[in-house]
């Protein structure tokens, strides 16, 4: 697990040592272990390196043996064998034991078509000497970022946005889309980020710039899902023969590796795979009161017989980390769980290098309870319209918090504007009282139920809950989950892999009906039985926590005052209306009403933005774990 950074310039021009440093000093904690640059005319690799695998050989930049092909790589490839053994046997020489020496030989065996060969995480860019060309890709589910910047002179990329920042020559300038949509989402989807002209490469696809500059984005996986009818118990004889493959692979390592163990059925599932291979550390966090995650985990650790270690985050513990976990998640990411991440992941490193863990789990089996709606609103949406206008005009009418109201509100709005992803913090009514922008903006820019549109129109063909699976595999997943996934594993110098987000995994899920997913009022219910003997019963039907982040009540204190203040002193008053805010939290504070979520985000904003905007991000702030 690395860091990677650099520059092409669309001139005659060799990009200097002193740049290359600065962009790959301020991702030291992405790779303490090594430090590497490669550049020519034209062209610069930084690379930071942790080492995981071919701890001796593994150096970056790394080149083909002519030398005429260059890789930065960040990630992981779980098949670097089996693809090793393919490509000597087609004649091609390794000095290296490398998974990183495997994409240089499969990209001269298979061109830019190398990525539909790869199983596993990356971000990586390939300097291609003889036809001047640069190519770059993200992995399929975008378990690994990928930054860039383009401009008429350069273009510049990097696992962070900070590589970018460091690079100097750019104006920071807030992208007012990002911010409004970043509202709506809790975080900035994809191919936008928070700042103007700097842009994420989106999960499963590739970019490639020619000599003067020419770009070129190409898709080269889609996680659509195709139900098939098939019998159950083949969906549960799959999931488990792929996950058992999955997490065998996962484990590939030179160095120490544990698991990540919450109170739920995801992580559970990993540890109890990975304790029937070896001796495992498990890792878990939880926040004082009834939601307390460590007691469960505790018991699910005795039972499965790990070496565990917990911890309680604090108040005071939580409130003090949020500089440094600002900093490291280059944008605004408004999810308080993240802040549980950064602890989990800080007790994880004083033990173990790599983490396995549960992400993907929820969209890949449908383990949200808002996929059970598409059936409780069936009554409501199977009415004739005429019916449904007349229901829905006469809810309008009703006063708010009125029983049966905010059901029949939803049973008669569409999927593609009722669902946006998990997360749907103000809606665009709410914005108007809150963002400084004109009206004019705010009726015509990309709003999130168009951002969602174009996955929506893809997915006309499937069920109601599939495609609402497919909206968060590509807003909710990259978007937050990966997102703070990475950057507050790395933040530690850990390594997080997801054993759920495998391409042969997915094969296998993907197919699966949605009648097998939701079902008997429950969710992933197909996945729960496929677990039945491999995990503990007492998890087994467990309902989903999450991180509860008891944020609600913390606000209700002192802290809020305390959080007002930083909100005020941030800077944003040109973006986010104040008055709006201390309503918010005054009404908050007094009981009237629950905005702990829609303050956090502004919160999250702030902080980024006295981070990111007022001041010049510092590099020191990686250091003061």
């Amino acid at each position: 697990m690395c860091g990677i950074t650099g520059v092409m310039y669309f001139e005659d021009r060799e990009p200097s040592p002193s740049l290359l440093k600065s962009m790959t000093d301020c991702i030291v904690h992405r790779g303490p272990d090594d430090v590497g640059f490669w550049s020519d005319n034209r062209i610069g690799l930084g690379f930071r390196r942790l080492s995981i695998i071919d701890l001796k050989e593994g150096h970056q930049p790394l080149a083909n043996e002519d030398e005429t092909v260059w890789i930065a790589f960040n990630g992981e490839i779980y098949n670097y064998k089996y693809l090793r053994n393919t490509l000597q046997s087609k004649g091609h020489q390794f000095k290296t034991h490398s998974d990183t020496e495997v994409i240089v030989h499969l990209y001269e065996e298979y061109g830019e078509d190398c990525v539909k060969q790869l199983r596993g995480m990356f971000g990586f860019v390939i300097w291609d000497r003889r036809r001047k060309k640069l190519f770059g890709a993200r992995d399929h589910f975008g378990i690994k970022p990928f930054y860039y910047y383009k401009d008429g002179k350069r273009f510049l990329f990097g696992s962070e946005m900070k590589s970018i920042l460091a690079a100097g020559g750019m104006e920071r300038t807030i992208h007012t889309e990002s911010l409004l949509n970043y509202l709506t989402f809790q975080y900035v989807p994809e191919p936008d980020t928070m700042f103007r002209g700097i842009h994420k490469l989106p999960p499963g696809h590739t970019i490639s710039l020619s000599y003067d500059g020419e770009m070129t984005i190409r898709q080269y996986w889609d996680p659509m899902l195709a139900p098939e009818e098939q019998p159950f118990e083949s969906c549960v004889e799959q999931i488990r023969e792929t996950l058992k493959d999955s997490v065998v692979h996962h484990m590939q390592s030179d160095v120490e590796r544990g698991c990540f163990l919450s109170s739920g059925i995801d992580s559970t599932a990993i540890a109890a795979h990975m304790r029937a291979i070896e001796p495992i550390r498990t890792f878990s966090v939880g926040f004082e009161g009834a939601n307390n995650e460590t007691v469960i985990a505790r018991q699910t650790a005795s039972a499965l017989d790990t070496e565990h270690y917990d911890k309680i985050i604090t108040q005071s513990d939580y409130f003090a980390t949020l500089p440094k976990a600002v900093w490291h998640q280059d944008e605004p990411v408004a999810d308080p769980s993240a802040i549980a991440l950064y602890h989990v992941a800080q007790l994880a490193r004083e033990h173990v290098t790599v983490v396995l863990s549960g992400e993907g789990a929820d969209e890949l089996f449908g383990g949200y309870r808002i996929y059970c709606e598409p059936g409780s609103l069936a009554p409501v949406e199977r009415l004739p319209l005429p019916v449904k206008r007349m229901l829905r005009a006469l809810a309008r009418l009703l006063p708010e918090g009125t029983y049966g109201r905010n059901y029949v509100l939803r049973g008669t709005t569409p999927l593609e504007e009722r669902f946006l992803g998990n997360a749907k913090i103000f809606s665009e009514d709410m914005k108007a009282e809150v963002v400084r922008v004109d009206r004019e903006m705010l009726r015509s820019y990309k709003n999130p139920v168009q951002v969602a549109k174009a996955f929506y129109d893809k997915s006309k063909h499937l069920d109601p809950v599939s495609r609402m699976q497919y909206i968060d595999m590509n807003l909710w997943m990259p978007g937050d989950i990966l997102m703070k996934a990475d950057k507050m594993t790395m933040a530690h110098s850990l390594e997080l892999r997801v054993p759920f987000l495998d391409v042969e995994l997915y094969e296998v899920t993907r197919r699966i009906p949605a009648q097998y997913r939701i079902a008997e009022g429950t969710t992933k219910y197909v996945f729960r039985k496929a677990m039945e003997g491999i995990i503990p019963d007492f998890i087994l039907n467990r309902p989903k926590l999450g991180f509860p982040v008891p944020m609600r009540d913390w606000m209700k204190g002192p802290q809020g005052q305390v959080i007002l203040e930083q909100i005020e002193g941030s800077g944003i008053e040109d973006y986010i209306r104040m008055e709006t805010v201390r309503k918010m939290i005054g009404s908050h504070r007094s009981g009237e009403g629950d905005y702990a979520r829609r303050i956090w985000t502004i919160y999250m904003f702030a902080l980024w933005h006295q981070t990111y905007m007022e001041e010049v991000p510092s590099p020191s702030l990686a250091h003061a774990h």
